[in-house]
């Protein structure tokens, strides 16, 4: 049986690993382009695979192919048997060019997206808007108020506005579930800015997206460099995929993959298990999944447990990334 792990001080409960669902955009809006548009099928499968692999909670968002990657979810989980309460879903406001009001009156537009699936936790997806965080906060607490959401997150908040969220959410009686950030073994940032600490002395989940670099870690790249020219979006202009930012992080993935065939697993479930066991439960991950395989390989991370010698190790490795 795999654990189950509060949200935050909310009596929501999530696996260590989540499915993060930025794939399923359809290549649609700003930022769906990144990825391949999958067909319906293929989330389909994905889905069904990270529910058989005892999966239970999903992140998507608006901005996610303006409302494509919430639909296809929904249709993925009804294919898949699942109703409404079977599993956690996550989605996001997206703020930009916004005021907080807008939280309260798109609403509706999410809950038709996610057709029939209730919003357990709904996070700002960016710190800036129209609209002050107290602002935000209170509009988010009128939906949990109105039964309309279970829960309130923000994404990429810097500690101090994550302590500000936190208090504003506290006036109306409720927790500040979570905070989605970048993090990885090669992106530690959290842990030096302050985000980690705050999030922890205020009992917020830190949700890690990205959390294999946006493939990186699983050491493809560093095998096959030329690979990253044939993908879509922008990776193949990023400095960490060129051949210096492979350099950099090679001593990494060695490390990973020591460790991985000590232990009979991968690479990249090593890289996701010192995640969210590095520091205790704080940190959940949502890794995304183009394939069934790569949603079989993450949920797999939750299947062992790494030594502290094995996880002072990639700490130590990994410190140039902080």
């Amino acid at each position: 049986m795999i654990e189950r792990r509060s949200l935050g001080k909310t009596p929501i409960t999530i696996t260590p690993v989540g499915l993060g669902c930025w794939q399923f955009s359809g290549g649609f809006g700003l930022v769906g382009g990144f990825w391949e548009a999958l067909p319906q099928d293929a989330a389909n499968q994905i889905v069904a695979t990270a529910l058989q692999h005892e999966v239970n909670w999903f992140d998507t968002a608006e901005i996610y192919g303006r409302g494509r990657s919430e639909t296809a979810l929904a249709r993925a989980l009804t294919a898949a048997g699942r109703k409404n309460g079977d599993v956690v879903v996550a989605t996001k406001w997206w703020p930009l060019g916004r005021t907080a009001q807008s939280i309260v009156t798109t609403i509706g537009e999410r809950q038709r997206c996610l057709g029939g699936f209730s919003i357990d936790l709904h996070q700002v997806h960016q710190p800036f808007s129209f609209s002050s965080v107290e602002a935000e906060m209170d509009a988010m607490a009128r939906l949990v108020q109105g039964g309309q959401i279970r829960a309130v997150g923000v994404s990429n908040f810097s500690a101090s506005k994550m302590r500000r969220a936190h208090a504003a959410l506290a006036k109306h009686g409720l927790p500040l579930a979570s905070n989605q950030v970048v993090y990885s073994l090669l992106k530690r940032g959290i842990e030096t800015s302050g985000v980690l600490a705050a999030a922890r002395e205020l009992g917020v989940t830190i949700i890690a997206y990205s959390p294999l670099a946006q493939g990186i870690l699983t050491g493809k790249f560093h095998d096959d460099p030329e690979s990253i020219k044939s993908r879509p979006g922008p990776r193949r202009y990023m400095a960490a995929f060129r051949a210096k930012g492979l350099a950099r992080s090679l001593p990494v993935v060695t490390e990973l993959r020591r460790i991985a065939t000590d232990l009979s697993v991968t690479a990249s479930q090593v890289a996701l298990n010192w995640l969210f066991n590095r520091h205790g439960e704080a940190v959940v991950v949502i890794p995304g999944a183009t394939k069934p395989r790569h949603a079989e390989e993450a949920a797999g991370a939750m299947r062992f447990r790494l030594s502290p010698e094995q996880l002072e190790r990639l700490d130590q490795v990994s410190r140039p990334f902080l």
